[in-house]
């Protein structure tokens, strides 16, 4: 039987991290660390997280700064201030040697941790996240999705229509003409600020630990990008899921705990 636990952790530049804590009543196989994408929530890995506990790990999930329960407008976004969020879960609820497990914008959070901080982490699992940049477009690109966005939504099946999957929809909030984003527009554009004039090979090539990359068949990384990762650390274990596109987790999440159970975890 699993044990969740929901808390709220305070980082030291006051932003408070909501987070939830599956711990299997046996001592776990292992310990993940599952860091969703720019605009998610933690919400996004309930079915992940129940697989994996299943499986005897111990797995804990978290709202990023600026998503979903934790802080909304936090005093700064940076890949630094992501990182020291992560790296103060992990001392805190004492979860080293970790694995981290993460998508997108929350799989460049995980690999930057695993690159500065090799001592807290056991291996690294990313999907859909890469070192690739500068991408000078890409503000402009996340600022012209999230005002796509048809708010307020009339209702919860008119924003999975939209969004595409059911998770997308958890974090909206209510009004009494519909359903708005939770999110703050000028902090999720903040989070990837730097990525537009910054590439992270240097990070990447620090990675030390055991390594797996997954990408969806239809996903979005940088065509090649998989490739030239795998020239920089040919120790990389690489896997594409059929069927999926950048959201593997919610596309094909059968398929994704397959391919991190036949992970060596180090």
């Amino acid at each position: 039987m699993t044990r969740t636990t929901s808390g709220t952790l305070t980082v030291p530049d006051g932003t408070c991290i909501a987070h939830r804590d599956h711990h299997p009543a046996d001592r776990p196989t292992t310990t993940f660390l599952l860091l969703h994408g720019l605009a998610g929530h933690q919400g996004e890995w309930d079915t992940l997280a129940a697989q994996l506990s299943a499986d005897g790990h111990r797995v804990v999930t978290y709202d990023a700064r600026g998503h979903g329960a934790s802080t909304r407008t936090p005093a700064t976004a940076t890949r630094e201030a992501h990182v020291q969020d992560a790296v103060t879960l992990i001392e805190e609820l004492d979860l080293a040697p970790v694995t981290l497990l993460g998508q997108s914008l929350g799989g460049h959070t995980a690999m930057l941790l695993a690159a500065s901080h090799p001592h807290l982490v056991r291996s690294l699992i990313l999907i859909e996240a890469g070192p690739a940049g500068p991408a000078p477009d890409l503000p402009a690109l996340i600022a012209a999705w999230l005002d796509s966005w048809p708010a307020p939504f009339k209702s919860l099946a008119e924003a999975e229509a939209f969004l595409g999957h059911e998770a997308w929809t958890r974090t909206l909030v209510r009004r009494d003409d519909g359903w708005y984003p939770a999110w703050d527009r000028a902090t999720i554009i903040a989070s990837v600020a730097e990525l537009a004039t910054t590439a992270y090979w240097e990070e990447w090539s620090r990675v030390t630990c055991p390594t797996l990359l997954i990408h969806g068949e239809h996903g979005t990384m940088r065509p090649g990008e998989p490739a030239m990762m795998l020239a920089r650390r040919p120790d990389t274990v690489t896997v594409r899921i059929p069927g999926a596109a950048h959201d593997v987790h919610l596309d094909q999440p059968t398929r994704l705990h397959e391919a991190i159970a036949a992970f060596p975890p180090g």
